[in-house]
This record gives structure tokens, C-alpha cells and sequence, in this order.
């Protein structure tokens, strides 16, 4: 029988009389982003989901790797299938895991029993197996508590698999599965590590940037494709909606006194991302704040800045520090592109002395010299819809 890839399922398998929308969305996901790896088939049962190969063009190493950043799975293994014997699962463990055997010192074996139409209980088949191997391989010898190596056997609906200690997977929620939602994507740390931690939670994202030629440079636009590029494993296809967003900032330098520029900057680009949340079906706002990080992201500051949306404003760093977000967008790979240096467009126009702790009535004063629902349709107008994936 053929290698296949086996995901267990986390808190999907909690979900009640809808848990089979989750799984299908699950196995949707995966079945789109493995097709340029070969032919699979993908499906579920008993609390787990399979990935077959169909043919021997399947390349599945890069499976595997698909399979980790596709939230909705808690631990993913390469597994082997044979058919529901004590000696076949034998020899399938001696095949398969041949490497690990005359590599390691300690094991041990843990059996799952799904079938219990299977002869044997778990713990007869842990011991018989784990006895046999004892008495092959002199170098190995049997530790329950801790072992070098874990193999485990389980016995299911149709077949038996062999594995070695299954990988972290993604966890979370299948992307789809609650909603959709407009991402403010910045060249920083911080947004693409936000949209991360809600597409985890089953969010659909699309992303909304602002531009701001000639002040940014066509590189720092690049910089923020690149971002998108390096997520959508993780959060499959995405939109980018990019956003020429100079002119807004030449009328507040213009207009504004210099310690409100930020906040009144940021009004509008949430003004923008929610016009165009509403044209694409996006039902929240998803941004990369933290409390208390810069002067713009202070309790009052980021009340003025959310109190032009009527639609939820998603913060997922809100809590969080510096070095947590950092640790994350390593593990995922976005910190090194965030750290190039090319600026965006809330760096080159950031006041010498921000506001920290603004009122709504001073904002809404300077924000009455703008004709503020003319800038916001002229910028919508003119955005660019940037495919990634």
C-alpha cells in the first residue's frame, strides 16, 4: 500500500452538527493547493484526514510541506498503509522506518484502535510489536516514559498506518470558514503577522495598501507584494488593493496642523478600507496596532482613528509585544522581507511631536478644512487590484 499524509484535526472535531462545513472547507483547501503538486485525493474519516497520492507523479515532500500551513489540522505525519495485521503492521514498521530503528537507542510503541472490530486490543498490539522489535534490533531497548523515537500504529475503518511522531500543523480553522475580512498591509512587522493570526481563526482576507508615489518607491510597493506573496501559503489566494494615497497626505500637510497628520491620516485610511471592504463583501477590518507601541496606537489614539468605522476593527496584536510579533513573523517567513529598507507611507510623513492623547471634537475641527468624502471616492476610484496567487 502507497505513503500517504495524515492530518488530525483540533478543535474542528468540537464543532457540533456543523463540524462537516469545517471539514469540507478543510479538504477543499487542501485539495486547491496541492494540485500543482500532482494528483491527490482528500478526505476524511474518523477525526482524521487523508492525503492519497494518485499516481507516482505526485511530489510528496512538497505535499507535506502544503499540507503544514494549512490551518484546521493540529499535527500532520507521513504515514504508510498495510493491510489490518500484527505482522504486516510488522513489517511495515521495518520498512517503513528503517532509518529511525538503527538510528535511535529508545522506543516505544503506541497503538490506536478505531477499528475495534481488530482482534487484538491497543495495548496486545503495542506489546507484541514492541517485543518483536526489541528482539530485532539489539541496539533498541523499550522506554514508555521517555523514548527516542515513538512509533504508532493505528488501526482503522479500512486499512492500518505506520508513523513515526506526527509534526505540529498549522491548528485553527480552515480559512473560509468564518467570514471574510479587508487586512491593512503595511512594509512593516506587525500587518502581516496580524493578518497570519486572523486567517488562523478561519478568516478570509483580502488586503488594502497605501501608496504613496513619489514619496515611497516603487521597491517599498514591490516590498508589500512580496509580504502578500510570502502569506498566501498560509492564507491561500489573496487580492491586494493598492492604494494611491499621496494626494490625501499632501492636503493634510497642507491643510492640518502637524501633530494631528498621523491620526487624521489614519482616519482616512480606514474610511478607505472599510469603502472597500463594503465592494468586495468584507465584513470586518483587520489591522496590525498594538497598545502602546507608537504615538498613534495609544487607548485614545486608536479610539479617534476607529470611530469612522462602522464595520468591526479586528486588532489580533493588540495585546502583544514587540519581541512575540517578531518570534512569529520568523516562523512564518515575512520578517525578513518587513525589514528591508524601504519606506511606507506612515514613515515619511510622521510629525516631529504626535498627538498621543487627541480628542474627537480637535480631529473632526482640522478634518472640516478637507472635503474628506471627496478624497476618500477619488483614492477609491483610482485603487489598484493586485492578484496574488
Amino acid at each position: 500500500m502507497t505513503e500517504m499524509i495524515l492530518l488530525k484535526l483540533g478543535e474542528l472535531v468540537l464543532k457540533g452538527a456543523n463540524r462537516y462545513t469545517f471539514e469540507d472547507k478543510l479538504k477543499s483547501n487542501l485539495a486547491r493547493r496541492l494540485k500543482s503538486h500532482g494528483k491527490f485525493r482528500v478526505y476524511s474519516r474518523q477525526s482524521t484526514t487523508y492525503i492519497e497520492p494518485l499516481d507516482d507523479g505526485c511530489d510528496m515532500d512538497a505535499a507535506y510541506d502544503v499540507a503544514k500551513k494549512v490551518f484546521g489540522a493540529v499535527g500532520i505525519s507521513r504515514a504508510k498503509a498495510c493491510a489490518k495485521t500484527k505482522e504486516a503492521m510488522l513489517e511495515t514498521v521495518r520498512t517503513y522506518l528503517a532509518a529511525e530503528l538503527t538510528g535511535e537507542k529508545t522506543f516505544k510503541v503506541e497503538s490506536k484502535r478505531a477499528d475495534k472490530s481488530f482482534s487484538m486490543t491497543s495495548i496486545q498490539l503495542s506489546q507484541w510489536v514492541g517485543g518483536e522489535l526489541d528482539d530485532l534490533y539489539p541496539n533498541l531497548h523499550v522506554d514508555v516514559h521517555n523514548p527516542a523515537l515513538t512509533i504508532h500504529l493505528e488501526v482503522r475503518d479500512y486499512a492500518a498506518f505506520v508513523h513515526a511522531d506526527p509534526e505540529p500543523g498549522a491548528g485553527g480553522l480552515p480559512v473560509g470558514t468564518s467570514g471574510r475580512a479587508m487586512s491593512l498591509l503595511s512594509g512593516g512587522i506587525d500587518s502581516p503577522v496580524a493578518s497570519w493570526r486572523m486567517a488562523k481563526r478561519g478568516v478570509a482576507l483580502e488586503m488594502v495598501h497605501f501608496y504613496s508615489y513619489p514619496y515611497t518607491s516603487p521597491e517599498a510597493k514591490e516590498k508589500v507584494l512580496d509580504l502578500a506573496r510570502l502569506l498566501t501559503p498560509w492564507t491561500g489566494r489573496l487580492i491586494v488593493h493598492v492604494v494611491p494615497f499621496t494626494h490625501i497626505q499632501e492636503e493634510l500637510r497642507r491643510a492640518c496642523p502637524e501633530e494631528l497628520f498621523t491620526l487624521l491620516m489614519r482616519r482616512f485610511m480606514m474610511r478607505i478600507a472599510e469603502g472597500m471592504a463594503r465592494r468586495t463583501g468584507c465584513r470586518a477590518l483587520v489591522t496590525g496596532e498594538s497598545l502602546g507601541q507608537v504615538a498613534s496606537q495609544t487607548m485614545d489614539a486608536m479610539a479617534v482613528t476607529g470611530a469612522v468605522a462602522s464595520l468591526p476593527v479586528f486588532r489580533p496584536l493588540v495585546g502583544m509585544d514587540k519581541e512575540e510579533v517578531v518570534r512569529i513573523a520568523r516562523k512564518i517567513g515575512t520578517f525578513e522581507t518587513s525589514i528591508l529598507p524601504y519606506e511606507d507611507c506612515c514613515t515619511v510623513f510622521t510629525p516631529r511631536h504626535p498627538r498621543t492623547r487627541p480628542h474627537l471634537d480637535e480631529i473632526e475641527a482640522a478634518e472640516a478644512a478637507l472635503d474628506v468624502e471627496a478624497l476618500v471616492q477619488e483614492a477609491l476610484d483610482a485603487t489598484e487590484r493586485v492578484k496574488i496567487g
